[in-house]
């Protein structure tokens, strides 16, 4: 059983920033990876960041230059800086874990950017 509990979420103004953490429970196998999705209304959900046990992070080309994710092993803990946000990153966003991808999810946490 993997849990993954998100916090960090809110309101910010475009060009703020938002730091975003998820703490995970389960084996070790079962968070090898981590990372983050998002979901705007009435939009499909966006695969944001995903970083390895050993720190190899991938980005959505949306993202790339304003997003770092990074994780605390020893926590079993991913980060997700949110820097220069727009309008447009406004979302639900979830925590997932998994194996080789992300297989398991959190409940979400609102990340609202007002123009």
């Amino acid at each position: 059983q993997v849990q993954l509990v998100e916090s960090g979420g809110g309101l910010m103004q475009a060009g703020g920033s938002l730091r975003l953490s998820c703490a995970a429970s389960g084996s070790s196998i079962s968070i090898s990876v981590m990372g983050w999705y998002r979901q705007a209304p009435g939009k499909q959900r966006e695969l944001v960041a995903t970083i390895t046990r050993g720190g190899s992070a991938n980005y959505a080309d949306s993202v790339k230059g304003r997003f770092t994710i990074s994780r605390t092993n020893a926590k079993n803990t991913v980060y997700l800086q949110m820097n220069s946000l727009k309008p447009e990153d406004t979302a639900v966003y979830y925590c997932g874990s998994g194996p080789l991808g992300l297989i398991y999810w959190g409940q979400g946490t609102q990340v609202t950017v007002s123009s």
